[in-house]
């Protein structure tokens, strides 16, 4: 058992190999620092995590007569740090005045304000006046860094996390420290811009204003939003993210961090797709043909045209009516889509909607030639949906088995399909659709198609009633990621127009009364399929629950 002692506090760290500023940590005291990461090499440059250390023995204290870094010193078994003396203090204080001598006071126009260390620490460790009374360094600024990253030059703070993370993380090395003293500046060597799929991390680890989301950038002042836990649905690793919203518009994607799922980081793939959400060319409201033409209805006649049909459907012959369940959906939404359709007859059949794979999983890092090297430290999957395991977890007790989608357009173009539930929910990619004109032709033989989607597509041309999907920023439920981990999908949006939420949706087919509930529809869900029997408690905690093998039912 090793103890260490900070501000005279006895803190047990086990066996861990810790530096000061987590032993700190675990005492409930807080070090601030700029270039130290857990993600990243230790450089104890910023000089902001200075702290008094010693050691105690017999009960003795023998401290070290200068102050040293935190983030840079390993705790061990009687270390003693002091992080409220007047000699800490004053160092961290003389810390942040060198580092505002040249800042500007960008902060009533800076992306960061509001969520800015340099402001936080100036207000908790920091002076009130400063004495600089010369002209400050302007160099100039460098929107031409990358296509998604701009660099304000100015306010850099020259931590170099963000140098350290294009070589330890994604690998390619595009940024680098020019020139030395107080003409140091970060820059991308000639013809090389910051450029690859993890980019844009670099402005999450940026600690003040410098490195900035062309794509955010000037768009909201950080207090106005609300952020919501959420989860990545663009590919299956399922990276846990902050979801910031205003006024039912989302902003922005941010990385959450889980030891469990992604770690730190997150792709610009899934960090800068999620425009569609705003989209106003969304479904909106609910559609039934009527006379050949498509016209808008109310949600009760809709819904209730849906169930009086597909119940004489499944009346005449249960095994032509087929549901279509989409690995966009949650757990609990697959679950109550099987439950409606199932209850119809036990021959109705169920199949998984197409699965999206795009080229092989991306690794990182990557060396200057772009080829992965090891230990990998981060994935892009090949498979770009966010729930197929928990969708093929429900396929497998419901139906036994899962049947693939192509079996489907198979079975309608030979005209064997009376009746189809597409549940869809797929978001617009480049590359990849997920119903092209030549498989929707397949779908012409089918007498009563419903399709439910966000966009309008070759199917909703086709169907008899078109019901209104929502995306994963306006619904709750749980994603099953790659690895069998189940995370919890929040909200943080209100849908468009007079949509509901496909659970809600699923509910009032069911004929159930009350609101889709999450929590509660996840126990249910626990009681009833034996694969997501760790989830009966309800509640996912902040890095969600691991699920047994892939193959459950």
């Amino acid at each position: 058992m090793a103890v260490v002692y900070v501000n005279d506090k006895p803190v047990d760290i086990g066996s861990e190999r810790l530096n000061l500023i987590q032993a700190a940590e675990k005492a409930g005291v807080f070090i601030p620092r700029y270039c130290w990461h857990p993600a990243l090499s230790v450089v104890a440059s910023c000089r902001m995590c200075l702290v008094e250390a010693g050691e105690r023995k017999d009960g003795k204290d023998t401290m070290q007569p200068r102050v040293v870094p935190a983030c840079q010193t390993p705790a061990k078994d009687g270390t003693v740090i002091v992080t409220n003396s007047d000699k800490a203090r004053a160092a961290q204080a003389g810390t942040l005045e060198s580092l505002l001598l040249n800042h500007p006071l960008d902060c009533p126009v800076c992306d960061k304000a509001g969520e800015c260390t340099l402001q936080d620490y100036s207000y908790r460790f920091g002076k009130s006046q400063s004495r600089m009374i010369d002209d400050k360094n302007t160099p100039p600024n460098k929107p031409h860094i990358g296509p998604n990253v701009t660099l304000f030059t100015d306010r850099c703070i020259m931590c170099t996390r963000c140098v350290r993370f294009t070589r330890e993380v994604s690998g390619e090395a595009e940024l680098y420290v020019a020139s030395r003293a107080d003409a140091e500046q970060i820059d991308v060597f000639p013809g090389a811009p910051l450029d690859n799929k993890l980019a844009t991390n670099v402005v999450d680890l940026c600690p003040v204003g410098a490195l900035c989301s062309k794509d955010f950038l000037y768009t909201q002042r950080v207090w106005f939003l609300k952020e919501q836990k959420s989860v990545c649905p663009d590919c299956s690793t399922g990276c846990s993210v902050h979801l910031d919203t205003n006024k039912s518009i989302v902003y922005r994607l941010r990385p959450r961090f889980n030891p469990q799922a992604q770690g730190h980081f997150m792709c610009d793939d899934g960090r800068l797709g999620y425009h569609y959400v705003n989209s106003d060319k969304r479904l909106a409201k609910p559609h039934v043909r009527r006379d050949g033409t498509l016209a808008a209805a109310d949600w009760g006649e809709a819904l209730a045209g849906v169930r009086a049909d597909f119940a004489e459907a499944a009346r005449r012959d249960g095994t032509g009516v087929v549901g279509v369940l989409s690995p966009f959906q949650t757990c609990e939404e697959a679950y109550l889509l099987a439950k409606f359709l199932k209850g119809l007859s036990g021959d109705v059949r169920l199949a998984l909607g197409p699965v999206p794979v795009v080229g092989e999983d991306d690794t990182y890092p990557k060396d200057r030639r772009g080829r992965p090297t090891q230990p990998v430290k981060f994935t892009i999957r090949a498979e770009k949906c966010p729930n197929r395991l928990g969708v093929e977890a429900v396929l497998r007790h419901f139906q036994g088995d899962v049947i693939p989608f192509d079996d489907v357009l198979r079975d309608a173009a030979e005209g064997r399909v009376q009746a189809l539930y597409l549940a869809a929910g797929y978001p617009p990619r480049e590359g990849w659709h997920w119903l092209g004109e030549e498989q929707a032709k397949s779908l012409e033989n089918v007498p009563l198609l419903v399709v439910q989607d966000l966009f309008a597509s070759a199917a909703t041309e086709r169907a008899k009633y078109v019901l209104p999907a929502v995306s994963f920023a306006e619904k709750d439920g749980t994603f099953v990621n790659h690895a069998g981990l189940a995370q919890a999908v929040r909200w943080g949006a209100t849908p468009p127009g007079e949509c509901r939420t496909d659970g809600q949706v699923f509910l009032d087919l069911l004929q159930r009364r009350g609101l889709a509930h999450a929590p509660t529809l996840r126990k249910e869900l626990a009681a009833e399929v034996p694969y997501f029997r760790p989830l009966e408690a309800g509640d996912l905690g902040e890095y969600g629950v691991t699920l047994g093998g892939a193959k459950g039912g």
